[in-house]
C-alpha cells in the first residue's frame, strides 16, 4: 500500500518575519496598489467620457489599462492581507485559481499589446487611409 500524500494548501513564507517590516510592507504594498488602481481607473474613465478619444489607440489603452486593474485585483490583495496575518497560508484551489488569472490577464495583456502594435503599424504605414478607416462617420455609411 502507497501513501497518499495531498497537498491541501501552501504555507507563504513572504519577505520578512520581523512584524515591524511587515507593517512597513503593507503600508508600502497598499499605496502600490491604491496607485495603480486609480492610475489605471482615471485612464479608463478619461477615455470612455471624452468625445476626442475615440481612435482604435484609446480603446487598445482603455482595454489595457482595464486588463491591468483586474490583474492587480486578482494577485495583490492576498499579498497584502498576507502581511497582516498570523497564519500565511493559501489553499491549494485559490493558488491554481490565482495562478490561472494571472495567465489569462497576463494573456489578454499580451494580445491588446499586439494589437496596439498592429493600429500602430498601420497609422504609419499608410497613415491617409488610418484615418478614413478610424473615423465613425465614414465607416458607418
Amino acid at each position: 500500500m502507497g501513501q497518499n500524500n495531498k497537498v491541501t494548501e501552501f504555507v507563504l513564507l513572504g519577505f520578512t518575519q520581523d512584524p515591524v517590516g511587515q507593517k512597513v510592507l503593507f503600508v508600502m504594498f497598499s499605496l502600490i496598489y491604491i496607485v495603480t488602481m486609480v492610475g489605471n481607473l482615471v485612464i479608463v474613465a478619461t477615455v470612455i467620457i471624452s468625445p476626442s478619444l475615440g481612435s482604435p489607440m484609446y480603446f487598445f489603452l482603455a482595454s489595457l489599462s482595464f486588463m491591468d486593474a483586474v490583474y492587480s485585483t486578482a494577485i495583490s490583495p492576498k499579498l497584502i492581507v498576507g502581511l497582516l496575518r498570523d497564519k500565511k497560508t493559501i489553499s491549494f484551489t485559490a493558488c491554481i485559481s490565482q495562478l490561472f488569472i494571472e495567465h489569462l490577464f497576463g494573456g489578454v495583456d499580451i494580445v491588446i499589446l499586439v494589437a496596439m502594435a498592429y493600429d500602430c503599424y498601420v497609422a504609419i504605414r499608410k497613415p491617409l487611409h488610418y484615418l478614413i478607416v478610424t473615423n465613425r462617420r465614414t465607416s458607418q455609411k
